[in-house]
């Protein structure tokens, strides 16, 4: 077959269709969906907060499982001595033959010690152990199983009690914000009024503006997305940080069945939207699982990664996508800059170029 028959040919292939019909690679999203939920996903959760805070409350609540049903509480005494630790509890949930392997690192004894200094060490080195274990796995000669154990999203604690951020609050966000994705919390938010609650959180983001301190932002919707897609990652940018409660006490309230918190003044609703912000972060959970991944893998872990083969950091740290790094933006001034002397030279040349064009007219004349 020549080559004129060839390009006939391939001319009559339109948008993914041939005269004859499809062609068929429109089924490869299904082949994808097929082969994940065959593979199953993972996901590694850390929660970090004083003791006290309805963390493990909160976690059992987001998940309808018991995730520590033989944790005991150290009393006053234990907890003076107590150091930080790390307790990684893994849980396998299924929900309509999607499989999760959900791993959830709480971290007892955080800021419960007269000196909280540097009480966060353990948790950076077990970030960096996580990073330092899949560097190797996939270094490795079987990559095909790497387990990805790495920590994808920090839910942080913030008290109710206190009017902002605390010195530790802002010291370990500030040192954990280049290795994971942080999302503040206020916890237990029902100890205070709708006011009180918005004052707190202006407070908060004001605090964390002031110090630069890097939170998970949600990623920017296309302007092809569904109007109500577009209206709920609004709704959920709105709401960081997130005021919650928690609680696996069933309820029955007007004759409906509700996970709650009953006081003598009434109920405190989980999944009410007016009550507090818990269906907001389990959306934000949920919805944005695969991206706290990607932006785990492609910023947090590769600039590790880049730190670990390059020591002398002679590559440019990745930064995230529209975000460009302090070098970049001096790259693109010095562009500029060389741009516009180009840009005066030729104007300088254009001008000479005319006096010179028109003094020969005037001789002719």
């Amino acid at each position: 077959m020549d080559n004129s028959k060839c390009s006939s040919m391939g001319s009559r292939i339109v948008g993914g269709e041939t005269l004859g019909g499809f062609i068929g690679f429109a089924n490869l999203p299904n082949q994808v969906h097929r082969k994940s939920v065959k593979k199953g996903f993972e996901f590694t959760l850390m929660v970090v907060g004083e003791s006290g805070l309805g963390k493990s409350t909160l976690i059992n609540s987001l998940f309808l499982t018991d995730l520590y049903p033989d944790r005991e509480l150290p009393d006053a005494e234990a907890k003076i001595k107590q150091t930080v630790s790390m307790e990684a509890s893994t849980v396998e949930i299924e929900e309509r033959g999607v499989r999760l392997r959900l791993t959830v690192v709480d971290t007892p004894g955080f800021g419960d010690a007269i000196n909280s200094s540097k009480c966060y060490d353990p948790i950076l080195e077990y970030i960096d152990a996580q990073f330092e274990r899949y560097l190797h796995d996939e270094s490795g000669l079987n990559r095909r199983n790497i387990s990805d154990n790495r920590v994808h999203c920090c839910f942080y604690f913030i008290s109710p009690y206190g009017h902002g951020l605390k010195p530790l609050d802002i010291e370990f966000m500030k040192s954990l914000h280049n290795r994971v994705n942080i999302v503040p919390v206020i916890a237990k938010s029902d100890t205070l009024t709708k006011q009180e609650v918005n004052r707190l959180k202006k407070r908060v983001l004001d605090e964390i503006a002031k110090h630069n301190i890097k939170i998970y932002q949600l990623p920017d919707v296309e302007d092809d997305e569904e109007e109500d897609y577009k209206e709920q990652t609004r709704v959920l940018k709105q709401s960081i940080p997130f005021a919650v409660v928690g609680s696996t006490t069933t309820i029955e309230v007007k004759g409906r069945k509700v996970r709650g918190r009953m006081y003598p003044w009434g109920v405190v609703e989980l999944e009410n939207d007016e009550h507090c912000d818990y269906l907001k972060l389990r959306t934000m959970l949920i919805s944005h699982m695969q991206d706290l991944q990607e932006v785990t893998h492609d910023l947090h872990y590769e600039n590790y990664r880049a730190t670990r083969l390059d020591p002398e950091n002679t590559v440019e740290p990745v930064a995230k996508p529209g975000k460009p790094s302090g070098n970049t933006d001096a790259k693109l001034r010095e562009k500029e800059a060389e741009l516009a002397r180009m840009q005066a030279m030729l104007a300088q040349m254009q001008k000479q170029l005319k006096m010179q064009n028109d003094g020969q007219q005037t001789h002719n004349l």
